[in-house]
């Protein structure tokens, strides 16, 4: 039975990790010819709005042989509105390829990516993408891979060049030259690359592979250590090991765009990441992504934790291999592989699925939504009223596909806010809103979601409110969280503590004390002043009464008015959102950026680049850099690339 190896393609946006996923579909036969992002034409990009802006949104997920191992290729957005995309990947796969371009060597998003991978425990291999230029430094990306990364980067492809052009690369394990064929596939060419005009480097590289490898195997080290040659297959035992340690990254070298150093990366792929783990018994997977198909509706895809046959699936399931946005069925599952999954109901993200069809917990157990911040909040409205319950759902299945998105309903009101981490995710939940769900709704103009923290302790106030025979009376006091100020930004509490009191919690049904919780909670996620959640907040309910048969909205409707009788505008502070501006630029374009920085009241704290391209990092209000992107591209005359991250939360006079 083959071995399977689920993986997944990371990199900062413009490396090239979509065009080296097409490469490595095509080098394993997948695909006839690798598709152009330029083009809009690849493969792993299927969306619409992929092919308009040329980026990758969804984690496209493909499957492929290669040297009789079995890949689920999980190919991940490099943009960071849609960094729960990558998180969720993540939780699939047990090894990943970390690209990193030679043109601008370790930026923002390639440090975050490789955090995530550390801190998810993915094996790692780095690919060095863009040598087809060989204005492009190998040996500076390796120093830049060291320093940033903090790995050292043991080179296994070396590029050779001919009349300025990528003629070949030499794979140092196999002491083999490969070239193109007439179709333009890597293949292995007959002289020997150790008589080459590079012999010197795969020698140098070779030793240098084995003296690294022998710090993870004693027969490599006693041969190293004898002055004896070292045969490829013990080196290749020592690498496996070297494989594992966060000390050291097997780094492949070349360009996704030619097609040079694929089939070497691919081999590295089959050996040093590691097959699937086992799972509990019982199980039959794990919700893992949720997407949505017009035409065909919701579908989970899934990592099946046991080998089951069509006969055995639980009745109401359907399983099938998802090609970009085809469903192709399939008569078994197997452990550890990953699928498109129909099911009888509504699946939630991490929610494990017995084999049974029964689940076991509620999902949500990968905790991928707390570690996002949306930071814009966006007004949406039905056109016609008529559409109001069709748009309701389908923002509920959006925000349940993507969890960096909430929404939030306004009874009242009849409309929605959209709460996204930053713009182009919002353009591109509009669209598909449009698009997937057929739904027509009017959107305002997106605005910065502050924080709004509680300045002292407020008195209790008490409140009731009565619908015929029914009465819900609260006694409600707040106080703030104690926080901490960090440097330039505050690191503040975002939780919110509610205590009930000791009676209450003695005489309240469950249901009760459920809703009085949860309509705090949605009090505060409005806000006082309307700029963003009231957050870090305490609130303490000395007192409640209800009559038998009050219903929900009563107890809401109770809460919400007294927490507007508490809190004043007044007693509240607001707290604006400050980014961290990552930017690269050519050095003419220097001054006339960092000029503009600066009259945004943006801090640039620092200052690099190499004569060429000019770097910089400053600290400037979200506010101010609202829509920067147009701005930029023209008086860079769309040189300059840039990325954002939230820094933390600075007090703010309105």
């Amino acid at each position: 039975m083959q071995s399977i190896r689920n993986i997944a393609i990371l990199a900062h946006v413009d490396a090239g990790k979509t065009t080296l996923s097409e490469r490595i579909l095509f080098a394993a036969g997948e695909v006839r010819r690798p598709g152009k992002v330029e083009d809009g034409l690849a493969t792993m990009d299927y969306l619409p709005e992929e092919k308009e802006r040329g980026i990758t949104i969804e984690s496209g997920v493909a499957h492929f042989e290669w040297k009789n191992t079995w890949f689920n290729f999980i190919d991940t957005p490099g943009h960071v509105d849609f960094g729960a995309e990558v998180d969720m990947a993540l939780t699939a796969v047990e090894g990943a390829v970390l690209v990193v371009s030679a043109a601008s060597g370790v930026e923002t998003q390639t440090v975050a990516a490789f955090k995530k991978l550390r801190e998810a425990g993915v094996r790692t291999i780095l690919f060095v993408n863009k040598l087809d230029n060989p204005d492009y430094s190998l040996d500076e990306t390796l120093i830049n891979i060291e320093e940033v990364l903090g790995v050292r980067p043991v080179l296994m492809t070396i590029p050779e060049y001919k009349n300025g052009q990528m003629c070949s690369v030499q794979d140092v394990l196999s002491k083999s030259r490969l070239v193109h064929d007439e179709n333009g596939e890597e293949v292995v060419d007959g002289s020997s690359a150790e008589a080459g005009t590079n012999a010197e480097q795969l020698a140098k590289h070779y030793k240098e592979a084995c003296e690294f490898a022998s710090n993870f195997d004693d027969e490599v080290l006693e041969m190293a250590l004898e002055g004896k040659a070292v045969p490829p297959k013990d080196l290749l035992r020592g690498l496996k090991g070297l494989a594992t340690s966060d000390d050291y990254a097997l780094c492949y070298a070349g360009s996704a765009m030619a097609g040079f150093g694929v089939r070497s990366l691919l081999t590295a792929l089959t050996f040093f990441l590691p097959e699937v783990p086992s799972f509990d018994e019982g199980q039959m997977g794990q919700v893992i992504r949720l997407r949505h198909f017009r035409g065909v509706g919701e579908i989970s895809l899934f990592r099946a934790h046991c080998d089951m046959e069509r006969k055995e699936w639980p009745e109401g399931f359907e399983f099938s291999r998802l090609k970009a946005n085809l469903l192709v069925p399939v008569d078994e599952i197997r452990a550890g592989d990953i699928y498109a999954m129909r099911a009888p109901y509504e699946t939630e993200l991490g929610q494990i699925i017995l084999q049974s069809g029964s689940t076991l917990g509620s999902g949500e157990s990968l905790g991928i939504r707390d570690r996002y911040q949306p930071l814009l909040q966006t007004r949406v409205e039905c056109v016609s009223t008529e559409d109001y319950h069709h748009v309701e759902k389908s923002l509920d299945t959006l925000s349940r596909m993507d969890p960096s998105f909430r929404v939030q309903h306004d009874e009242d009101g009849g409309f929605w806010y959209l709460h996204t981490v930053g713009e182009v995710q919002l353009e591109v939940l509009l669209a598909r809103l449009k698009r997937e769900f057929g739904c027509q709704v009017q959107a305002g103009d997106p605005e910065i979601r502050w924080q709004e923290r509680l300045t002292r302790e407020v008195p209790a106030v008490e409140n009731s409110f009565q619908l015929g025979p029914h009465k819900i009376s609260i006694k409600l006091a707040a106080s703030p969280i104690e926080n901490d100020v960090v440097e330039n930004a505050t690191e503040l509490p975002t939780n919110h503590d509610i205590r009930l009191s000791a009676e209450f919690l003695e005489t309240a049904p469950r249901e009760i004390l459920a809703g009085v919780r949860s309509a705090l909670l949605e009090t505060a996620e409005i806000g006082v002043l309307g700029k963003g959640p009231l957050v870090g907040v305490r609130f303490e309910v000395q007192e409640f009464e209800w009559t038998e048969g009050a219903l929900p909205p009563m107890i809401k409707k109770c809460c919400a008015d007294a927490v507007t009788k508490l809190i004043k505008p007044a007693d509240v502070v607001a707290y604006e959102p400050i980014m961290e501006l990552s930017l690269e630029c050519p050095v003419n374009f220097a001054g006339v950026i960092t000029g503009d920085i600066q009259s945004r009241d943006g801090k640039v704290k620092e200052i690099g680049g190499d004569g060429r391209t000019h770097f910089l990092k400053a600290d400037i209000p979200l506010r101010k850099i609202f829509g920067y992107a147009t701005n930029v591209r023209s008086i860079s005359k769309g040189t300059a690339l840039y990325s954002l991250k939230l820094l933390g939360y600075r007090e703010a006079s309105l």
